[in-house]
């Protein structure tokens, strides 16, 4: 009886709480074409593209890092807070950690299971989703050498360049005899003009 009550209990919390929580989305706007992400950061990869002016529903923000969980088209994604505005006392603001609870938008936290589970099955990149879930992401994303991570790669091939350089400096720079035995170096002219003038 008392597994029965408490099964009772837990449907009618769900029923009431299910409208409180359609009810916490908030109306916003896009600013830019913005990518709507599958996480919040832009290591994410991008769900769609979301244009200019086009309305977006707001269903939470992170505290820690300004970006919002939105709906747009029938798909879910994070964008930055700094490309969604929402209506606040008779004007449009940027939606940050100011304006969260004046706006009525919750805090959320996001983990990659449970929203990709629920939003990304069929896409591309489900499949690689342990790729994408890092714990010490959100270190990660602060860290202002971040921005250089792609210039990393180049680095690789440094030594790999130079070699090839090197092989086009050679010809530059071999050594050619001339008719008296004295030899010049293929760049420096004036050698090579005083074996033209010698011959």
């Amino acid at each position: 009886m008392r597994k029965y009550l408490f099964s009772a209990a837990a449907a009618l919390c769900a029923v009431v709480a299910a409208p409180s929580l359609a009810d916490a989305a908030v109306r916003g706007f896009a600013t830019a074409n913005v990518n709507m992400r599958s996480g919040p950061s832009t290591s994410y990869p991008a769900v769609t593209v979301i244009p200019n002016g086009a309305p977006v529903t707001i269903y939470g923000c992170m505290s820690n890092v300004n970006w919002c969980d939105v709906a747009f088209s029938g798909g879910r994604g994070w964008v930055s807070g700094n490309y969604v505005q929402a209506a606040y006392q008779q004007r449009r603001v940027h939606v940050g950690p100011q304006y969260y609870r004046p706006l009525g938008i919750p805090t959320v936290t996001f983990e990659i299971g449970n929203y990709w589970d629920r939003h990304y099955r069929g896409r591309d990149f489900y499949r690689d989703r342990d790729r994408w879930d890092r714990r010490d992401r959100d270190r990660w994303d602060r860290d202002r050498d971040r921005r250089y991570r792609d210039r990393d790669r180049d680095r690789v091939d440094w030594d790999r360049d130079r070699d090839r350089r090197s092989d086009r400096d050679r010809s530059r720079f071999e050594v050619i005899p001339g008719p008296g035995g004295e030899t010049c170096i293929a760049n420096d002219i004036e050698c090579l003009r005083n074996q033209e003038t010698r011959r």
